[in-house]
C-alpha cells in the first residue's frame, strides 16, 4: 500500500532530576552538599532511508517518544544522556506541525534533523551551596523535552513529472524510458500509485521520472485519484504533459490540456509556472490533420511540442534528449526551509489566581511556585520587555505583595525554583 501522509505524535525525553545528597565519609567532618546535575532527554531525530518509500509504518504506530535523562546521584555524579530516538523516513517526506502548519524539516537530503529537543538536566544540591546557605536541602527538576503533534507528508524527489488523463499512455511511455515497471492495461486508472523511473540519457548523465496517477477534471477538490497525489508534482522541475492525440477516447486532447493545466493551478500557483514540455502520444493513429491541430495550439502557446508512440517508442528518443537539455537549464529539485518559531506571546493576566507558598531560611526568601517554571523558560533576563513581563507576573501573582508583606528589604535574596534575584523595590 502507497501511503504518503501520516499523523504522529513525538515526545522527547525529559531532563534527568538532579539529586540532593551530602557527602558522608569516615573521618571526613562537615561534607557538604554532593548531589550531582540530571542528564539530557534523549532527543527526536528523523533521519532519510532510502529503503523506505511510503510512510505505511506511521499507519500502525503514531506514537514516539524518547528516554528520560538519569537522576544525578551522590558524589557529584552527572546521570547520564539518553540517547536520541531516531525516526527514519523516506526522502522527501516533509514533517510539519499539526496544530499551525509549519514546516518543521524537508527530509531530502542525508542529514538527519533534530525535530523535538530533550529537556536539560536538573542541577544538584551541590550547586545551590552559598556561604550563607551551606546546607541545602533541595535541588531542580528536569526540563521538559519538547512534544509535538506532526504530519508527515511525502513528496517525491523527481526532475520530471509526467502529467494527464487516465490511459494516455503515461505508464507506456515511462516503461520504455526507464526501467520502471508498472501495470500497463486499457480502461481507466491502471495507476494507482506513484512509479518513479531513472531515465539514461548518455554516461553518467540521467534524471528521475515520475509517473502521477491520472487525473481528471476536479481532481483538485478531491474527485477521482490524482488528487491523492498532485503534491507529488510540487518537487518536479519539469512537468512533460502527455496527450492523446488520436482523441480515441473521445476526448479532445487541446479540452484536456487545458483541464489538467486548470487542475494544476487550483492546487498550486507555483506549478503555473512550472516549464511544460507536451507529449503527443498516440500518434501512429492519429492523421496528419489532429496532429497538426494540436501542434499549432501547442506551439501557440510557446510550449515545446513533441509528437510519438510510447507503444513503438517512435520519437521517445527526441523527446527525452529534449527534456534532458531543458533540464540543464533549470535550477535543482526544490527543498522547503524550515520555519522558525513564532515570537511566544505574552500573557498578561499569567500568574491571577495561582498558588505559591513561601520560606524564610538564612534570610533568603524562598518561593515554591511550580506554575511559574514554562514561564521563566521563555524569560530573557537581559532583555527589558522580558524583564517587566515577568515582574508583572511576579506582580499579578501576589508574590511580591506577600514578600512585602514578609518584611522583605531591599538587597535580600529571593529564590525561585533555584533562580535567585536580589529584591529591588
Amino acid at each position: 500500500m502507497f501511503v504518503d501522509k501520516a499523523r504522529i505524535k513525538i515526545k522527547a525525553g525529559d531532563g534527568g532530576d538532579g539529586a540532593v545528597s551530602f557527602h558522608r565519609e569516615k573521618y571526613v567532618a562537615a561534607g557538604g552538599p554532593d548531589g550531582g546535575d540530571g542528564g539530557k532527554g534523549g532527543d527526536i531525530i528523523f533521519q532519510v532511508d532510502d529503503n523506505f518509500s511510503t510512510l505505511i509504518d506511521f499507519r500502525y504506530k503514531r506514537k514516539y517518544m524518547a528516554n528520560k535523562g538519569e537522576d544525578g546521584s551522590a558524589n557529584n555524579c552527572t546521570g547520564k544522556n539518553a540517547e536520541p530516538l531516531i525516526i527514519k523516513v523516506p526522502r522527501g517526506t516533509l514533517i510539519k506541525d499539526a496544530e499551525t502548519g509549519r514546516i518543521m524539516a524537508d527530509m531530502s537530503s542525508d542529514e538527519p534533523c533534530i525535530v523535538a529537543k530533550g529537556g536539560k538536566g536538573g542541577k544538584g544540591n551541590v550547586n545551590f551551596a552559598t556561604s550563607t546557605r551551606q546546607i541545602p536541602k533541595f535541588a531542580k527538576p528536569g526540563f521538559i523535552g519538547e512534544e509535538f503533534d506532526v504530519i508527515l507528508e511525502l513528496k517525491l524527489l523527481a526532475d520530471v513529472g509526467l502529467v494527464g488523463f487516465p490511459n494516455v499512455g503515461k505508464s507506456t511511455l515511462i516503461s520504455v524510458v526507464s526501467a520502471a515497471k508498472p501495470k500497463i492495461a486499457n480502461y481507466h486508472f491502471t495507476t494507482l500509485t506513484p512509479v518513479l523511473g531513472v531515465v539514461k540519457v548518455e554516461e553518467e548523465k540521467s534524471f528521475v521520472m515520475a509517473d502521477i496517477p491520472g487525473l481528471i477534471e476536479g481532481a483538485s477538490d478531491g474527485v477521482g485519484l490524482g488528487h491523492e497525489f498532485l503534491r507529488h508534482v510540487e518537487r518536479c522541475r519539469l512537468i512533460l504533459h502527455v496527450l492523446d492525440v488520436s482523441g480515441i477516447e473521445g476526448r479532445n486532447p487541446a479540452d484536456d490540456f487545458e483541464t489538467i493545466n486548470k487542475e494544476l493551478a487550483n492546487f498550486s500557483e507555483e506549478l503555473v509556472k512550472c516549464p511544460q514540455i507536451v507529449a503527443a502520444n498516440k500518434c501512429d493513429m492519429a492523421t496528419d490533420e489532429q496532429i497538426s491541430k494540436l501542434r499549432d495550439f501547442i506551439t501557440a502557446k510557446g510550449i515545446p511540442f513533441y509528437c510519438i508512440s510510447a507503444a513503438t517508442t517512435k520519437g521517445t528518443a527526441e523527446l527525452i534528449q529534449k527534456v534532458a537539455q531543458v533540464l540543464d537549464t533549470l535550477p535543482p529539485i526544490k527543498e522547503y526551509q524550515a520555519e522558525p518559531l513564532p515570537e511566544p506571546t505574552l500573557d498578561e493576566s499569567a500568574g491571577l489566581n495561582e498558588k505559591f507558598e513561601i520560606t524564610v531560611d538564612n534570610d533568603i526568601y524562598f518561593v515554591d511556585a511550580p506554575w511559574i517554571e514554562p514561564i521563566m523558560r521563555t524569560i530573557d533576563i537581559d532583555d527589558y520587555s522580558s524583564l517587566q513581563y515577568f515582574q508583572r507576573v511576579l506582580r499579578n501573582s501576589g508574590i511580591i505583595d506577600k514578600l512585602e508583606e514578609m518584611g522583605i528589604n531591599e538587597g535580600d535574596t529571593v529564590d525561585l525554583l533555584g533562580f535567585e534575584f536580589d529584591y529591588v523595590k
